[in-house]
Parts: structure tokens; C-alpha cells; sequence
């Protein structure tokens, strides 16, 4: 789901996602290079998108520097008007801005303190056969120019109903492309490709969900940090985060155990208050893999644990591979 870069985090001695089940992609490589190739109508217009050579490329994303940080201590009011969410066609992005930008506290105490004063969530009072998750995913995949110079990211949302056997529904829609900067926007649009079609947003493509074999996350520390594959570091414990959490509703205890889990996982990093792209407060933390050139981003609910968002960038420039954010978590006792 995340591209190469992120893949390349994973890599090692032993690779931890071997054994894991991996799904269909959200947009598979036949039909990127068929929207690329596609002759299309517009306005009356036939429009044929660019003959010139295409590169598919999971990599990066640049973004414009710049951002304001939100200056407040961790527990004391929110900022008064939240980032408006990246909803309109051609959105030129910024990376998330962080309260605490420049030689970030290590994250573990601030972990364990948030770990000790979660409350409910609206989840942890309702029950029903399905999980239900509401994403928005941007930036997986990014087509990039062949000169290399100009990328568009393709965006998705998903809603997915799933029980406990992986058997339920997948409801899911592309969104508008989004940029990393203006020159790319007005390049991909002068090439048709990523430019609003006249009919607009595509329908929803629905699919059911074949049977599949689930294992509900443990709130046992030891179990949870196999799960969690921290033993490859806080890079690998990032992405499956973002997997367990995308994938379960995960009860209080869990949650709370997480936090604790990644408290004492070498490298994270605390960056404070932070707005996420759906405009919701949360606080975040990143690890920094130098090695890799690159930074995973994971935003927390400050009330409740849950997991917000999470984000894939390179270091140096500021880049962006990849985000997701989890618009909502219940249970259903029907699929949609």
C-alpha cells in the first residue's frame, strides 16, 4: 500500500511483512498505464493524454517548506481554526507542521503519559458484526515525468466493512490528484492527465471481501510487540501501526498498550500538537531513518489514543511519499 520507500524501511536481515498477507492494490499498474494511455472525452472534445513515456515511480513527492508551527504545550487548548483538509482538485500540499520542529524530546515519556490518561472511545461503547473503516489514502501511487521533474499523486478514499472471518464489503472511490508543487499542477494539467473530468468524481467501485483468515490484536506487551515488528526497529513499528489500525477496531487497553509498546522503541521522536490533514488536533511523533533518507509521522488522538493519520516523507529535501488518514472507526452490524 505504501509504495517502495516504505517497503525499503522493512528490508534487512529478514524481511518482517514475508508472512503477511498482502492485498490487491487500490489501483493496479494495467490501469495506471491505461489512464495514462487512455483517449477520453471532454466537453464534446476528444483528448488524447501524452504519447511521451510515462515513469511510475513510488518514490517522492516534493513539497514547499514553510509551514507555521503551532506553538502550545502538550494538554493545553487546541488552536483556535483547524487546517482546512486537502479536499480540492490540484491542492498544492505543505508537510504537517510540528510544535516542536527543531530538536524534538524523545518521545517515550510523553508515550507513557498519554498511555495513562486515554479515554473511551465512541467504538468502545457499541458492538456489531463488522469492523467499519472510512480512508482517504494520497500518494500511492505518484506518477512522476520521465525528465523526473513533475509527480501527481493519485488519492483514494475506502470505506470497508469487514467480520471477524475477512468476508464484507470494500466501497472505494478515486479522488481528485494532488501536487507537490505548483510547476507539476500546471504541467500534469497542460497534459490532461490529473485534470477534472467533466462528468467529476468517478462512482464508487464496490467489492466484496473473500474470506480471511484475521488474528484480533493482543493487549500482552510481548505479543503485541511481535505484532507490532519492533524487533526491526521504529520504521517497521510505524507501518504496522498503521496496519493494525487500519485493519481492527482496536479496544482501549490495546491502545493504551501501543503507546506503551512504541514508548520503548529506540528513535521516536515528539513533535507535540499537530493538526492533521482532515483539520482534527492530535499529537505526533516520528522516527527518523537516516539511513534510508527518510521520516514516518504517526498523529494520536490526545482524548482517546486512536490513530489519526500516518505519513511517509523523505529527509533531505522535505519530500512526501505517502498518507493516510482514518476518517472513522465503529462497529456495523450490516455492511455498507
Amino acid at each position: 500500500m505504501f509504495g517502495a520507500e516504505r517497503t525499503r524501511t522493512l528490508l534487512g536481515p529478514a524481511d518482517p511483512a514475508r508472512n503477511a498477507a498482502v492485498g490487491s492494490p487500490l489501483v493496479s499498474a494495467r490501469e495506471l498505464i491505461d489512464r495514462a494511455g487512455a483517449t477520453e472525452t471532454v466537453a464534446g472534445r476528444r483528448r488524447a493524454h501524452p504519447t511521451r513515456r510515462m515513469v511510475l515511480a513510488a518514490g517522492t513527492l516534493a513539497v514547499a517548506v514553510g509551514a507555521v508551527a503551532v506553538l502550545q504545550p502538550f494538554g493545553e487548548g487546541a488552536p483556535e481554526t483547524p487546517a482546512e483538509p486537502p479536499a480540492a482538485a490540484g491542492l498544492v500540499l505543505v508537510p504537517v507542521a510540528y510544535q516542536f520542529d527543531e530538536d524534538p524530546p524523545a518521545a517515550g515519556p510523553q508515550l507513557r503519559m498519554l498511555a495513562d490518561k486515554i479515554k473511551d472511545a465512541a467504538y468502545d461503547h457499541q458492538s456489531g458484526r463488522y469492523m467499519y473503516h472510512h480512508t482517504k489514502l494520497w500518494g500511492d501511487p505518484v506518477m512522476t515525468s520521465a525528465d523526473g521533474r513533475h509527480h501527481v499523486a493519485f488519492a483514494s478514499e475506502t470505506k470497508i466493512w469487514k467480520a471477524a472471518d475477512g468476508t464484507g464489503n470494500q466501497v472505494m472511490t478515486q479522488l481528485e490528484p494532488q501536487y507537490p508543487d505548483q510547476e507539476s499542477r500546471d504541467y500534469w494539467q497542460r497534459e490532461s492527465i490529473g485534470r477534472p473530468a467533466a462528468t467529476g468524481t468517478p462512482a464508487p467501485k464496490v467489492m466484496p471481501l473473500p474470506p480471511e483468515e484475521l488474528r484480533p490484536p493482543s493487549a500482552d506487551p510481548s505479543e503485541l510487540r511481535e505484532r507490532l515488528k519492533v524487533e526491526y526497529g521504529a520504521g517497521a513499528a510505524s507501518k504496522w501501526v498503521g496496519t493494525l489500525y487500519g485493519q481492527y477496531v482496536v479496544p482501549r487497553e490495546i491502545r493504551a498498550a501501543v503507546l506503551r509498546v512504541l514508548a520503548d522503541v529506540p528513535g521516536f521522536r515528539w513533535r507535540g500538537q499537530v493538526t492533521d490533514r482532515a483539520g482534527r488536533h492530535g499529537v505526533a511523533v516520528t522516527f527518523d531513518d537516516r539511513e534510508h533518507d527518510q521520516q514516518s509521522l504517526l498523529i494520536f488522538d490526545p482524548k482517546t489514543g486512536e490513530l489519526l493519520a500516518d505519513e511517509l516523507l523523505t529527509l533531505s529535501p522535505v519530500r512526501m511519499s505517502s498518507y493516510k488518514v482514518i476518517l472513522d472507526t465503529a462497529w456495523a452490524h450490516q455492511p455498507g
